[in-house]
C-alpha cells in the first residue's frame, strides 16, 4: 500500500511537470502570435487553456484525496499541500498566457505591438519561456540552486517591466491611448507570469528544507 502511495505521490509531481510544459508552450504560441500577428496562434492558446484548468482540478481533487484517505505527516505533508498551491500558481500562468493570446486576436489583423516596443515584448517573452523552463526542472528534480537562479532572474523580468513603463511614459509616444493600455496589460501579464513562476521555486525550496523562503514584496494579482 505504501509503495502504491508513494507512487500516487510521485504522479502528482510529474502532472506539475506536465503543466509547467504546457503553459510553456501557451506562453511560446502567445508571444508568437502578439508578435507576428498569428491569429491561428492565438487561437490554439485560447482552446488549450481548459486543459490545464482540468490538471488543476484533478490534481487537486487526488491530493484532497490523498490527505483525507491517507493522513500524511512531515515531508509527505509538506509535499501535497505545497501542490495544492503550485497548481494554482501553473494554473495561473495558463492563464496569462490566455490574457496575451486574447490581445493578439482582439487587434488582428493588425498587430498589438507597436515596432519601437516590440524588442521589449519579445525580451519579456524570452524570459518567461526561460523561467517556465527552469520550472518544470526544479519540479522535476527537487533543484533548490535552481530555484534560486528562477529568483535572480526575475529580476530581469522587473527591469523589462520598467523599461516598458518609462517608454509609455515617453513624451515621444504616439501610439495613442488604446496601445497605450494594451501594453501596459501585456506587461503586467508578462511580470505576473515571472511571478508565479517565482512562487512554484520558493515552493519547491520549502518542500525540501522545510523552510520558507522570504516572501516578495506583495503586489496586485491579475490572474
Amino acid at each position: 500500500m505504501r509503495d502504491i502511495y508513494h507512487d500516487e505521490l510521485d504522479d502528482i509531481g510529474k502532472t506539475l511537470v506536465t503543466m509547467a510544459r504546457l503553459v510553456g508552450i501557451a506562453m511560446e504560441r502567445a508571444t508568437n502570435a502578439l508578435l507576428d500577428g498569428d491569429l491561428a496562434g492565438a487561437e490554439s492558446v485560447i482552446s488549450s487553456d481548459p486543459a490545464v484548468d482540468a490538471l488543476r482540478e484533478e490534481t487537486e481533487r487526488r491530493c484532497f484525496e490523498m490527505i483525507a484517505r491517507q493522513q500524511p505527516v512531515a515531508t509527505d505533508l509538506r509535499v501535497l499541500i505545497t501542490s495544492l498551491h503550485m497548481v494554482q500558481d501553473l494554473e495561473r500562468m495558463g492563464d496569462l498566457a490566455l490574457h496575451i493570446a486574447k490581445v493578439a486576436r482582439l487587434r488582428y489583423p493588425e498587430l498589438a505591438v507597436p515596432a519601437d516596443i516590440r524588442d521589449v515584448i519579445s525580451q519579456m517573452g524570452e524570459v518567461a519561456q526561460s523561467l517556465v523552463s527552469k520550472v518544470g526542472d526544479v519540479i522535476d528534480g527537487r533543484d533548490i540552486e535552481l530555484a534560486a537562479a528562477i529568483e535572480a532572474e526575475d529580476d530581469s523580468m522587473d527591469a523589462l517591466h520598467r523599461k516598458l513603463f518609462t517608454l509609455l511614459l515617453s513624451p515621444n509616444w504616439s501610439h495613442g491611448t488604446e496601445a497605450a493600455i494594451d501594453m501596459t496589460l501585456l506587461g503586467r501579464y508578462y511580470e505576473r507570469y515571472a511571478d508565479h513562476a517565482v512562487a512554484v521555486a520558493r515552493r519547491i525550496v520549502f518542500i525540501v528544507t522545510g523552510v520558507r523562503p522570504e516572501p516578495a514584496p506583495a503586489s496586485l494579482d491579475i490572474a
